[in-house]
């Protein structure tokens, strides 16, 4: 019972916030939309919440490098950014861009015509999984091709794979392949829209990935590390940019009221990010050795179906399983590591 008590008292402690800001979204959606928007509202945050979980794994790598301080801005200024960044203004700027119409007028759109909104939010849907699926190829790739990685979960191939490492720029090489070959699917009048946004995936992760190589140069005093932290702190943010495109989309399935839409993946997202501060602070990846590999094995699987889904429809449900079934295989081979190792 001492046991179950600590667990109890851990998980409230880092989840605190994240339940009392579900209780509030839930009694917005019911004064909003009533018990039909109670129940869509808990459908959406357990959705995201599920479809995510490799996504906090992955930030859990990058954020255990970060100063306490910076870990606690994720949390805060990283969810305004979350929320009314990427799942708010971010498709309401897509819409803009789409339809030509001013950031205002578009709101209005979203908030007094969400059938048209959403309409216009898909036809981009091409260029989003374009952008997308680019940038998280190149997550993945990068991960694979790490010349310094000492750790493989699958040893006979990533071992490989990593001496093509020294190939100069073998991950840009092949994301552009990948979406050079994905264009052949697509109708002609799409593929130079499409073509532009893969390509402006990739040089926003080519930028982001050599401010924060300059930002952790090891010779830099107290400055240098903060600048890092917030280089990575962006490096994140982009992540989850490139995970919640589609997910924003799929919401459109279930509901078009933008609110509630909104209040879903607030609840849903927060709970992701004390996910992965509850996974850095108790050092589970210390703890079950391939999550990391797991996890990026699934942002290579999600990439490619994002890809695969600019010609043709994948369901959402099947992107989750996919990345929940590299997380779980993941875990299950650092079980088997502890017990052989007689760390269990």
């Amino acid at each position: 019972m001492h046991f179950l008590d600590l667990l109890t008292e851990s998980l409230v402690r880092h989840f605190r916030s994240s339940l009392i800001i579900t209780l509030l979204g839930l009694s917005a959606a019911y004064f909003w939309a009533g018990l039909g928007g109670l129940a869509i509202v808990s459908i959406l945050a357990l959705m995201e919440v599920s479809l995510s979980f490799d996504n906090a794994v992955v930030n859990a790598t990058v954020l255990k490098h970060m100063d306490v301080r910076w870990q606690r801005r994720f949390l805060t200024w990283g969810m305004v950014v979350a929320v009314f960044g990427v799942r708010f203004l971010l498709p309401i700027l897509i819409v803009a861009l789409v339809t030509g119409e001013g950031l205002r007028e578009v709101t209005v759109m979203a908030l007094q015509a969400p059938k048209e909104y959403s309409r216009h939010l898909e036809e981009a849907h091409t260029e989003i999984s374009a952008f997308g699926g680019m940038y998280l190829l190149l997550v993945f790739l990068s991960f694979l091709f790490q010349r310094d990685k000492n750790l493989h979960w699958l040893g006979w191939l990533e071992r490989r794979l990593a001496r093509l490492g020294k190939l100069e720029s073998i991950e840009m090489v092949l994301a552009l392949v990948a979406l050079l070959a994905a264009q052949h699917f697509l109708p002609r009048e799409q593929r130079l829209d499409s073509l532009v946004a893969g390509v402006a995936g990739i040089i926003l992760y080519v930028l982001v990935k050599s401010i924060s190589d300059l930002f952790n140069d090891p010779e830099g005093v107290q400055s240098g590390v903060h600048r890092a932290g917030f280089a990575s702190f962006m490096y994140l943010e982009l992540l989850d940019l490139s995970f919640s495109l589609d997910g924003v989309i799929g919401a459109f399935a279930i509901t078009r009221d933008v609110v509630v839409i909104l209040l879903g993946l607030t609840i849903g997202a927060l709970f992701v990010r004390s996910l992965t501060i509850f996974l850095v602070r108790k050092r589970t990846l210390d703890e079950y050795l391939y999550l990391e590999h797991g996890a990026h094995y699934a942002i290579g699987a999600l990439a490619i179906l994002m890809l695969v889904d600019m010609s043709l429809p994948v369901p959402e449900l099947a992107t989750g399983l996919t990345g929940m079934g590299f997380i779980l295989l993941a875990l299950w081979s650092s079980i088997r590591h502890r017990h052989r190792h007689g760390e269990g």
